[in-house]
C-alpha cells in the first residue's frame, strides 16, 4: 500500500448473505477485515472458512448497543440490518433500530477514526414507485405506517443520518442502494423469492407465487453487486448509488428460470399480494456506469441461477415418501 499499511475494514452484518461475500472479497483485496455480527440473521456458517485468515476477526456485537473497535480502521461498510421481508416484518423494532441507532453509532465510530463509511440502502427506499425505471433523484413512493414502513424508513432515515454526518462532520460517506440480489448463502426461509423459490422447486413442490405473477424484479448475482459496491466505496461519489441488474422480468418469469434450471417440474400456485409489495423494480444503472468505472452486471442469470441451485441443493431436505 501506497501509505505503508493494509487497510483495515469493518463489516457490520458480515456474517449475513452480502456481508459475508464482502468479507470474502476485501481479504481477497489485501485488507484486514472486522466482522461483526449479533447473528440474529446471520450465520456463522457463512463465514466460518474464514477464521483460519490471520487477517480476520469476529466480533460478536449487536452495533445498536455500541461499537467498540480497537485500533486503526480504514474503512467502515455498515450491513447490519434483517433484509428479508419476513425478517423486518418479524423484527420490526430491530430492524428500525439499527438503521436509527446502528448507523448513529456506526457514524460515530467512522468520525472517531477517520473512516471512509459506506451505507448498504436499499431500492426499497423507493417504495412501490411510480417512477420506472427508478433512478436517484426519484424520492420514492412509501408508506410509512404500512407493515414494510420499518424497512423502508429504516433505510431512508440512515441516508439520512449519512448525509449529516458528511455535510456536518466532514466523514466521507458512500450511499449504495441495492437492489434485487441472490447467490449462495441466501437463507432458505428467509421468505425472499429465490430461496422460497428455489427450495421449492428442489423439494419438488408447488412455488408460491403471490399476486398474478406479473410484478417485475430485477435480478443482480451477488458478486456483480460486490464489486460494484468496492468501486464505489473506492470512488469520489457521495450522492447515492443504484447497484442492481437492469434486467427486468415478471415474478412468474423468475420461477420459470428457476425450474428450468433445476430441472423441475412443479406448478405454480397463487396467493394474495402483501400489502405495499412493490409492482415493479427495475434500476436505472446510468450513474453507475459513469461513476464506477463503467460497472455493470457481467453474470447472466442462467449462470447465476446455476451457482445457486449447487449451494441450495446440498441443503434442502426434500420430502420422505
Amino acid at each position: 500500500m501506497s501509505d505503508g499499511h493494509r487497510k483495515r475494514a469493518l463489516v457490520t452484518g458480515g456474517a449475513g448473505f452480502i456481508g459475508s461475500h464482502l468479507c470474502e472479497r476485501l481479504l481477497a483485496d489485501g485488507h484486514d477485515v472486522i466482522c461483526m455480527d449479533n447473528l440474529l440473521t446471520g450465520d456463522l456458517a457463512n463465514i466460518e472458512h474464514l477464521f483460519g485468515n490471520e487477517r480476520f476477526r469476529f466480533f460478536h456485537q449487536d452495533v445498536t448497543n455500541y461499537i467498540h473497535v480497537p485500533g486503526r480502521l480504514d474503512f467502515i461498510l455498515h450491513f447490519a440490518s434483517p433484509a428479508s421481508p419476513r425478517d423486518y416484518l418479524e423484527l420490526p423494532i430491530q430492524t428500525l433500530k439499527v438503521g436509527s441507532l446502528g448507523t448513529h453509532k456506526a457514524l460515530g465510530l467512522a468520525r472517531e477514526k477517520g473512516a471512509r463509511f459506506l451505507l448498504a440502502s436499499t431500492s426499497e427506499v423507493y417504495g412501490d414507485p411510480q417512477v420506472h425505471p427508478q433512478h436517484e433523484e426519484y424520492w420514492g413512493h412509501v408508506n410509512p405506517v404500512g407493515p414494510r414502513g420499518c424497512y423502508d424508513e429504516a433505510k431512508r432515515f440512515a441516508e439520512a443520518m449519512a448525509m449529516a454526518y458528511q455535510r456536518h462532520h466532514g466523514v466521507e460517506t458512500r450511499i449504495v442502494r441495492i437492489f434485487n440480489t441472490y447467490g449462495p448463502r441466501m437463507r432458505l426461509d428467509d421468505g425472499r423469492v429465490l430461496p422460497a423459490f428455489m427450495g421449492q422447486a428442489l423439494r419438488g413442490e408447488e412455488l408460491t407465487v403471490f399476486g398474478d405473477g406479473s410484478q417485475t424484479r430485477s435480478f443482480c448475482y451477488v458478486d456483480d453487486l460486490v464489486e460494484g459496491i468496492l468501486r464505489l466505496l473506492h470512488s469520489a461519489e457521495k450522492y447515492p448509488v443504484n447497484v442492481g441488474n437492469p434486467n427486468e422480468m415478471t415474478i412468474k418469469q423468475f420461477g420459470e428460470a428457476v425450474l428450468r434450471i433445476t430441472g423441475a417440474k412443479s406448478k405454480f400456485v397463487f396467493h394474495p399480494l402483501p400489502q405495499d409489495d412493490p409492482k415493479v423494480r427495475k434500476p436505472d444503472i446510468g450513474k453507475a456506469r459513469r461513476v464506477l468505472g463503467g460497472w455493470e452486471p457481467k453474470i447472466g442469470l442462467d449462470e447465476g441461477l446455476r451457482r445457486t441451485a449447487e449451494y441450495f441443493r446440498g441443503r434442502v431436505q426434500k420430502p420422505r415418501g
